[in-house]
């Protein structure tokens, strides 16, 4: 253990700056409920001991501004060693901003940029300082938004599939608020045609149907042998989660909302998923997605990475109840264009590098071009 003082180890406070980075897409693009044109990242550089780490969250501009006027006074002299202390000190400090929501996302950027900072100080990779469990960890393509054509998403498929080798995909379906039914009947249909009978198909439906509804689609999509109904109703709707989990074949998930333990035993305690997904950049970073992962394993629960796939690999290779890894269309491209060293993907998974941290860098001047705070 290192020593907290003494003139081997001198402790230099934290020093915490924060900007926005929006991307557009490339075309505009839609799920069961909402409808977007570009993808925000709030991305967070914390500094001691003559090192820098890195963090970012996914969500509106204004959480940059959050880091500054709330999270970086509350971490004045915080000893970066101590994450624990820093993670307690911004939810005492965000208590009457109301955490659960945008402050949330500025703790969880910071939090993961403390983690990196930490490695980094201590010249080791953050898959090593969390406690590895696992080697690699396998992902799944995620996209085929409501709003690619037939051709589009054929292409977007068959790339994940046959280009990257990955055995696992997800489209998007409840298009409307559930709406066009038998449009997203034949668009599971067709993705089961390109991606063959061996790869797992996955379909996200952000809470797009009712509970009754759900049961049926699942039912009506048996034969194209769907094996994961993400949010089948809304993730509020734990009762209705329970129906659908105890009428469907496919696996129930949901969680990519939460943003502490509680709100993740509260989703287990109901029986409303078979997967427990979790969003680092939603929980608060790191610190939260462990704890997260914790409350499911005492539930017999795996866990699943939603979305960010540059960020939860590390902490991803640390979880033993590991499932995957969300390889999210929008910010597999977002944080190639903004980041230098992104892993790629080798035979349907990411492998944790040797380079101390994440080994995820801010590309300068590149990235300036999309700062928008």
């Amino acid at each position: 253990m290192l020593p907290a003082t003494g003139p081997e180890w001198t402790v230099a406070p934290v020093r915490l700056s924060a900007a926005a980075y929006r991307v557009p897409t490339p075309v505009p693009e839609a799920d069961g409920t909402l409808a977007w044109s570009s993808t925000t990242a709030v991305v967070v550089h914390a500094g001691a001991q003559g090192q820098t780490g890195l963090g970012w969250s996914y969500g509106p501009a204004p959480a940059a501004a959050l880091v500054a006027e709330l999270l970086a006074p509350a971490l004045h002299g915080a000893d970066p060693m101590d994450l624990p202390g820093a993670a307690l000190s911004m939810r005492v400090a965000a208590r009457n901003a109301l955490l659960p929501g945008l402050v949330t996302l500025a703790v969880s950027a910071v939090d993961v940029a403390l983690w990196d900072l930490k490695a980094r100080i201590l010249g080791v990779p953050l898959h090593a300082l969390l406690g590895r469990a696992h080697d690699t960890v396998p992902v799944y393509g995620s996209g085929g938004f409501t709003t690619l054509t037939a051709e589009q998403t054929r292409e977007q498929l068959a790339g994940w599939v046959h280009g990257d080798g990955i055995p696992r995909v997800k489209i998007k379906i409840a298009e409307d608020h559930g709406r066009a039914q038998e449009r997203d009947l034949c668009r599971i249909a067709l993705a089961r045609q390109v991606v063959g009978p061996q790869t797992e198909l996955y379909a996200d439906a952000n809470g797009g149907y009712t509970a009754k509804q759900a049961i049926r689609v699942a039912r009506r999509a048996g034969e194209q042998d769907l094996r994961w109904l993400e949010e089948p109703v809304s993730s509020d709707d734990l009762a209705g989660l329970a129906l659908v989990r105890s009428q469907v074949e496919p696996d129930v998930a949901a969680g990519e909302y939460g943003t502490g333990p509680r709100y993740f035993r509260r989703m287990c305690q109901s029986g409303a998923v078979d997967c427990l997904q979790v969003d680092a950049t939603r929980c608060g970073g790191y610190t939260g997605f462990l704890a997260a992962a914790a409350v499911a394993d005492t539930f017999g629960l795996e866990v699943s990475a939603h979305c960010a796939p540059q960020l939860h690999a590390p902490v991803c290779a640390a979880v033993p109840n590991l499932r995957h890894l969300e390889w999210f269309a929008d910010h597999v491209r977002l944080e190639r264009l903004l980041l230098a060293g992104c892993l790629p993907v080798q035979a349907g998974a990411v492998r944790p590098g040797p380079a101390p941290g994440h080994g995820l860098e801010l590309k300068e001047p590149d990235a300036r071009r999309f700062r928008v705070a």
